[in-house]
């Protein structure tokens, strides 16, 4: 039976087949599409540049496995938002995007990839230590999932919100926003079609989407600069036409052999597999409750569980790279994507990883004219934080932000000093501190950024709240996370951080004995606020 003719807003029937596509769907495909065209380029890139993997092995094993992997999350989830759109009678289920995690491709290349290849002199040694990672890192999701949801009933939105704030903010937002500035005749005049449309609601003729408005423009200005020997963006006809000698057609393979060839470097990857796997499983966490703060619930076991399973199934196929739901949703729902622009994005990954066109886009492209687009969705991610908590909580979103920014300037150093040939710990902390440059707090602060901001920002929500022994609660979490290196360390293991793990206890012990003895003042009526409903 065909899906009935109705408005992209008007009410459906709980038990009525979904619409599979509107209009709306082009503007989140063109914009999600984009967002995870940059991270297959930038991938494409650290591989080939930055790991010196040879092409057949880019793109004829591990961009086949990367498609594979996203194609079937991506269709997971259109499937998933089929579902709650058909449980619920609502035509406005906006589908969970998905892709690459961008944090754990820059973990996986520069601190497992990148050295172990060094070391042995072989990249393919690097790809197959890759693969061990994301193999534990996928049990770890699944076992993970059916703790989730608990862990998401006690934690406050503000804490959870406030931590993918800090995301957004420092490793989503930044980056693109240096890139638009640094070619603004590129960047900013994209900047500006994107904003007019999305946050000012500028309809382009004949309903082209922004998104695609932005990256043609970006050609035009890129390729027709070439015409006065300017060259914005980097384009040229030479890249161009090597770019198509990696045509083809490569379809995954099995890489079993490969998998447990790199099981010799275990020892190395689990120091950093096993927290960046609680790092993705509360960050998962952090988007099942954005995409709820947008009103779409989504059950969180079966997101992990998900994000388990294609991670898996990637990296026996030869993909390195993590799974993950990606921050975000509200951003795609308000430009009116449903259900199709998933599935649709992963057929696109399918066809751009598996014929090679990946090399194609990456030399015909500006990238700075797809940073606006990464841009803007870190600002709704940012904003959504301040949005849907109450307004009394704000100093706590402020709170569980700051670590990342910590992490953030500190990977900026290191990456800086390391290409200089030395370290921070080689130049002194005491020099460093003279020129302003506190690295030793930057390097406590941001280890564990991300349950860092969580903890702290639970602290803040239940302090503001005066439910200390909640509080309390949270700062002895934070103090045996702490302990073990998961909070406030760049290692797993016993008594990482002492002091500071010692700290959290005695804020512990105060915060329960002002819950016992203190007195407070008795708040305004008008300054109480209700607190939105607690997740299910």
């Amino acid at each position: 039976m065909s899906a009935p003719s109705m408005s992209p807003l008007s009410p459906m029937r709980t038990g009525m087949r979904p619409i599979l596509w509107t209009r709306g769907d082009w503007n989140a495909l063109f914009g999600f599409g984009t967002n995870i065209l940059v991270n297959m380029l930038v991938l494409t890139g650290l591989l080939q540049f930055v790991l010196k993997m040879p092409a057949e092995l880019v793109f004829g094993r591990i961009l086949p496995a990367v498609g594979l992997m996203m194609f079937l999350s991506t269709a997971y989830y259109a499937w998933l938002g089929y579902q709650l759109a058909k449980k619920t009678g609502r035509d406005d289920v906006c589908a969970l995007p998905s892709g690459i995690s961008v944090p754990h491709m820059f973990v996986v290349v520069f601190v497992i990839m990148l050295p172990i290849g060094a070391s042995t002199g072989d990249p393919v040694k690097g790809w197959e230590a890759g693969l061990v990672w994301v193999f534990f890192q996928s049990f770890i999701l699944m076992i993970g999932g059916f703790v989730a949801p608990y862990i998401r009933r006690i934690t406050p939105r503000a804490a959870l919100l406030g931590t993918l704030a800090g995301v957004s903010v420092a490793f989503i937002s930044m980056r693109p926003a240096f890139e638009i500035f640094m070619t603004p005749a590129i960047g900013l005049t994209c900047f500006a079609v994107i904003l007019v449309s999305w946050l000012g609601g500028v309809k382009y003729p004949k309903g082209i989407p922004a998104g695609l408005v932005a990256i043609a423009i970006g050609m035009v200005i890129a390729w027709g600069s070439n015409l006065f020997g300017l060259n914005y963006g980097g384009m040229s006809l030479d890249k161009l036409t090597t770019s198509f000698a990696n045509f083809g057609f490569s379809v995954p393979l099995p890489a079993f052999g490969h998998v447990f060839s790199g099981f010799e470097y275990l020892g190395v990857i689990l120091v950093t597999a096993i927290p960046f796997g609680i790092y993705d499983l509360v960050e998962a966490m952090d988007n099942v409750e954005s995409a709820e703060a947008a009103g779409d619930h989504y059950p969180t076991t079966r997101v992990l569980t998900a994000d388990g399973i294609v991670s898996l199934i990637g990296c026996l196929m030869g993909n390195p790279f993590i799974n993950a739901v990606y921050i975000g949703h509200p951003g795609w729902k308000s430009m009116g994507g449903r259900i199709g622009y998933s599935a649709a994005t992963g057929l696109m990954v399918i066809i751009l990883s598996w014929f090679g066109i990946i090399a194609v886009l990456l030399a015909l492209v500006p990238v700075v004219a797809i940073s606006p687009i990464l841009l803007y969705i870190g600002m709704l991610i940012g904003a959504q934080a301040f949005q849907t908590t109450p307004a009394r909580h704000a100093p706590a979103v402020i709170l569980a932000l700051t670590p990342h920014l910590a992490a953030w300037a500190k990977l900026l150093i290191d990456n800086a000093l390391g290409l200089a040939g030395t370290s921070a710990h080689a130049i002194g902390m005491d020099k460093l501190g003279t020129v302003g440059v506190l690295y030793h707090g930057l390097e406590v602060m941001g280890g564990g950024a991300i349950l860092v901001g969580l903890v702290l920002g639970a602290i803040g929500v239940f302090v503001i709240d005066r439910k200390f022994t909640h509080a309390a609660a949270f700062a002895l979490a934070g103090a045996v996370l702490t302990f073990f290196g998961f909070m406030h360390g760049e290692t797993v293991g016993i008594a990482v951080t002492p002091g500071v793990s010692l700290a959290y206890v005695m804020v512990a012990g105060f915060l329960l004995a002002c819950a016992r003895y203190a007195e407070v003042e008795a708040r305004p009526p008008a300054a109480i606020e209700a607190e939105p409903a607690p997740a299910e």
